[in-house]
């Protein structure tokens, strides 16, 4: 670890699903520092026994994140250091952490990050699209008017889309993808990425819906969206031409 006169902020990517997805680094920092932050103490405490870690925990959510952020951060400032992790992937990506990190930035703290997994660009390098230019859209809105006007704001787009979508709202989001978007642009949706029933489906905007449909487990689990964009009028390789 850094020779620091304050803590270090170590942001530590966690397993997706499958918990062998995890680095020797990794390991070593979450087994060095004084404490380690987390979504979900009782989430994290599965993984963090796997590997012998025995540190003390903090949660750290979206609902608490703000008050609790000057507080550990003060601990760096005394020269304690900590680890955030997120319930699975890399910390900030759709996670919490933000304030935190933005935080120990502006009190010139050291961020060192220890990457690992990340579920959008596991299912971009499986997908078969392009991915030398892409967009992560996170999640999109709940109900069907904001989704259709954030897609509406996206056909031109040249780059490939990638959203996260929970299990109970693909169908309506895959449908609302079927409503804007040309029927022949192509479609994948990668399910429980590294889990037992990780499937990952593919074809074009029109038949996703039924694709969606005819699949049971479908519904289950997380899911990511990865849509085809516009082709643009580049002359370089494409990695879906």
């Amino acid at each position: 670890m850094p020779d620091n006169p304050k803590g270090i902020l170590y942001l530590v990517a966690t397993p997706i699903g499958n918990l062998s997805d995890f680095s020797y680094r990794a390991v070593a920092v979450l087994q060095a520092v004084d404490f380690i932050a987390c979504e979900d103490t009782r989430h994290s405490r599965n993984l963090l026994e796997r590997y012998a870690i025995s540190k003390p925990l903090t949660a750290l959510h979206e609902h608490n994140e703000d008050a609790v952020s000057t507080r550990l951060l003060d601990r760096l400032e005394k020269g304690e250091s900590m680890a955030l992790i997120s319930d699975s992937g890399t910390p900030l990506i759709n996670d919490p952490g933000f304030p935190l990190v933005s935080l120990a930035v502006e009190r010139g703290l050291l961020v060192v990050p220890i990457p690992g997994a990340c579920a959008l660009i596991a299912a971009l390098s499986a997908s078969a699209l392009a991915t030398d230019r892409f967009a992560f859209e996170g999640f999109p809105p709940r109900n069907t008017a904001a989704r259709c006007v954030l897609l509406q704001s996206l056909v031109e787009q040249t780059r490939t889309l990638i959203f996260y979508e929970s299990s109970h709202r693909i169908m309506e989001f895959v449908r609302d993808i079927a409503r804007v978007f040309p029927a022949e642009r192509r479609i994948v949706i990668a399910r429980e990425l590294t889990k037992l029933h990780e499937s990952m489906v593919r074809g074009t905007v029109a038949n996703a819906p039924s694709l969606v449909e005819s699949d049971p487990h479908m519904e289950k689990g997380s899911s990511s969206c990865c849509c085809k964009a516009r082709r643009s009028g580049r002359t370089t390789r494409r990695a879906d031409r």
